[in-house]
């Protein structure tokens, strides 16, 4: 408890006007209790030190765990080394033992016989390969057209390619989503960006790929084009979106920026707007780039090489 020095001089004073002139008048002065004025002239002892406040804490608690509890978990455990936590619980119960699982799993754990479960550790993702020229690689993937935009109720994909280097898009809608469109689409690429592709970055979907699907499989309708076409294809890692990061964050901003804002009356009309709305995006300055547009930043590249 902390206590200012000005308050052990006025517990002194106190002390020094009972001795002088009694207790009652001292409290009648002072207005404290009588027996606060008792306690504190049982434990003066000339020094101010004397009259520092002591801890109201209690010793023990009432309901502490007992040293017969700590001796019956012990002996379980050592019988029982390889028990788990609430196996462990059920048999102390039947020998009697009334406290909760949570207070079991403490006692353990100050008795030295369990230790806490080891914190997972801090996942650090790798330093990433940053490209140095527009095409080294693309990322390509498939977001579904949102059904609540579409007055028809069709369901339709959009195919989308993003320059890594660049972040240059080019953005297509198909009625389905298989190994041919995603054909039909490597080829508009090929033939509609400004810049030759080396290298396409998918993941392991069936419309891509289905080496996970037999380890004999052959190569689908877009791996064979990928190769007629002398494009290097790499499928990241199962599971784990954040390797085609930039695409998945495109199709993040699309849905913020495009398909909740708007509403198609046909497969034509999507077509349409997803044109308009690329080449806004093409054109829209980002800070990646250091505040150029896409277009822009590619313009630059081919300026200075």
């Amino acid at each position: 408890m902390n206590i200012s020095t000005s308050d052990f001089h006025y517990r002194q004073s106190i002390v020094k006007y009972a001795k002088r002139f009694g207790v009652t008048r001292a409290s009648v002065q002072f207005k404290v209790s009588r027996s606060f004025i008792y306690k504190l002239l049982k434990r003066y002892d000339g020094s101010i030190e004397s009259l520092r406040p002591m801890s109201r804490r209690p010793k023990s608690h009432p309901r502490a765990t007992t040293q017969d509890e700590y001796d019956l978990i012990t002996n379980y455990t050592r019988r029982n080394p390889n028990t788990g936590l609430v196996v462990l619980w059920v048999k102390l119960r039947k020998a009697g033992y009334t406290r909760c699982i949570t207070t079991l799993y403490r006692s353990l754990i100050r008795l030295g016989l369990k230790t806490s479960p080891p914190k997972k550790p801090k996942y650090k993702p790798k330093p990433y390969e940053s490209m140095t020229f527009p095409g080294e690689r693309v990322q390509i993937d498939v977001k579904h057209v949102p059904v609540s935009c579409m007055t028809n109720g069709e369901k339709y994909y959009q195919y989308t390619c993003i320059d890594e280097y660049s972040r240059f898009r080019y953005l297509e809608v198909f009625q389905e989503k298989s190994t041919y469109s995603s054909k039909q689409f490597i080829l508009n690429c090929v033939r509609r960006l400004p810049f030759k592709i080396n290298c396409v970055q998918t993941d392991n979907g069936l419309e891509f790929t289905n080496r996970l699907v037999h380890a004999n499989a052959g190569p689908t309708l877009f791996e064979t084009t990928l190769m007629e076409l002398g494009i290097e294809h790499k499928c990241i890692k199962p599971y784990t979106p954040r390797h085609n990061g930039k695409v998945e964050r495109s199709h993040g901003k699309d849905t913020l920026y495009f398909y909740n804002k708007r509403t198609f009356y046909s497969f034509e009309d999507l077509q349409t707007q997803i044109k308009r709305y690329t080449n806004e995006y093409n054109n829209f300055p980002m800070k990646p780039l250091g505040w150029l547009s896409p277009r822009e930043y590619l313009n630059q590249y081919n300026t200075t090489t």
